[in-house]
């Protein structure tokens, strides 16, 4: 069965009734190079796990279970059931789940599909609309996985990867940062998708880390501080903080040259070790 021909793709929904939902943010691949080439980013074995999120038709899931020894998919749309069990009734290492992944406790979900296993890794191509809470929620569960691989608008994948101290870096910039090891790995146009999305998307990875690159006292300090800081993009790091956390600007302004910061610079400049310095310094709970 090929997945990547429209016709093909076409009569299988059309079969099952099936419509797509721009409240879920479906877009089906229909590219045969994107999956294969995602699934080998992997490196995967017999003894690796993959964990998917939001399989659509199945076209990931395939070669997903091609490479690895067992895969779980996490879908919403349980009108996708049926088409799914037609696409990949092949396949005895998959298991498809109905649920939310932003909702699911998915550290006990990997614990429990993947017993035995040597390696997990989340692969996903990821609706649009949820990128960045998913990506958190994946990143901050501090899950039991190596690599998080996944297909996102390329202007998130741009953010994520940018170097921290750049113009193009943000809080998410920052946190997958803290967590990961952010690495663009290739561009997907938008006429790779069915129906065709108004922009391009990209595969990054983000190579989980053993442990942070800096030392933090108090995460969730660090974090609030983070936030404050790119609150408002076009304003100071004084302004912002003071706003964002509730301060006064004399003291945010003290904090920044305690920190070897001007009360003039903006949040893209930081450095992580100097959010970390503030984050001790500034009269925060």
């Amino acid at each position: 069965m090929n997945l990547y021909d429209i016709n093909t793709v076409n009569k299988i929904l059309s079969r099952h009734g099936f419509t797509f939902s721009k409240a879920l943010g479906q877009n089906f691949l229909i590219d045969p190079d994107v999956c294969p080439e995602m699934a080998a980013s992997l490196n995967a074995n017999e003894h690796t796990a993959a964990l998917e999120i939001g399989p659509g038709i199945g076209v990931l899931t395939k070669e997903l279970c091609k490479v690895c020894g067992k895969v779980a998919c996490i879908e919403l749309d349980k009108r996708l059931f049926p088409v799914l069990d037609e696409t990949l009734g092949e396949f005895d290492n998959l298991k498809i789940i109905e649920g939310d992944a932003l909702k699911m406790d998915l550290k006990s979900l990997i614990e429990t599909e993947f017993k035995g296993m040597n390696s997990v890794k989340v692969c996903a191509n990821l609706p649009y609309y949820i990128t960045s809470p998913l990506i958190m929620k994946l990143l901050e569960s501090k899950l039991p996985v190596d690599d998080i691989v996944v297909m996102v608008q390329k202007e998130a994948a741009e953010r994520l990867c940018a170097p921290i101290g750049s113009r193009e870096c943000g809080a998410v910039t920052v946190a997958a940062n803290y967590y990961a090891e952010p690495e663009m790995l290739f561009d997907v146009g938008r006429e790779a998708f069915m129906p065709s999305p108004k922009v391009d998307s990209a595969v990054m990875r983000l190579k989980i880390r053993k442990k942070p690159p800096v030392e933090i006292q108090d995460e969730t300090k660090f974090f609030k501080v983070v936030k404050a800081a790119f609150s408002q993009r076009r304003k100071t790091a004084a302004n912002c903080l003071s706003a964002g956390l509730g301060i006064s600007k004399s003291d945010a302004a003290a904090a920044l040259a305690e920190a070897g910061k001007s009360e003039k610079d903006r949040a893209e400049s930081f450095s992580m070790q100097e959010f970390e310095t503030l984050a001790r310094i500034l009269p925060i709970k």
